[in-house]
């Protein structure tokens, strides 16, 4: 096998993924759409499953666990702000485990996820849901170029 269709620095990697918690439930996958097409050391994965990467090739099936650490990281109480009530509509469902878009000064959009509500505030947590969460990653690598013209488009 040449090393043009090995994972390495700056590959582009078309793949299938399932992400998957400790207890089972998928998080996310492309399996019902595309594959996800990306350039190793674009900072599209997490740090863990890229190293996991590294050495695979065109048609290699892999479950690779992933700690907290080298996936989404722990939870920062710092993450974690209370806000006015008043600051949302009061049509909008505001309960423990919603998950809401907030558009932050640069205009970036994150979502948080609510944590508590009482009269005057609502306690909003904008640490990643995968946070202090293993994963496992299903994937299987449907193409792989070391090109460096592949993307230059």
């Amino acid at each position: 096998m040449s090393d043009a269709s090995i994972i390495g620095p700056d590959s582009e990697v078309l793949m299938h993924f399932t992400l998957t918690l400790e207890d089972g439930m998928v998080a996310e996958t492309s399996r019902e759409s595309e594959p996800l097409q990306f350039r190793m050391g674009d900072g599209a994965l997490v740090v863990g499953l890229e190293r996991a990467l590294h050495g695979l090739h065109s048609g290699c099936v892999q479950t690779i666990e992933i700690e907290p650490q080298d996936a989404f990281g722990f939870p920062d109480p710092a993450n974690v702000h209370g806000m006015s009530i008043h600051d949302f509509s009061h049509d909008m469902p505001l309960e423990p485990g919603v998950i809401i878009n907030f558009t932050t000064p640069t205009g970036d959009e994150t979502p948080g996820t609510v944590v508590e509500v009482d009269d005057e505030q609502v306690l909003v947590d904008f640490n990643h849901p995968l946070c202090g969460h293993a994963i496992i990653f299903q994937v299987e690598i449907l193409a792989v170029s070391n090109d460096p013209q592949a993307t230059d488009e």
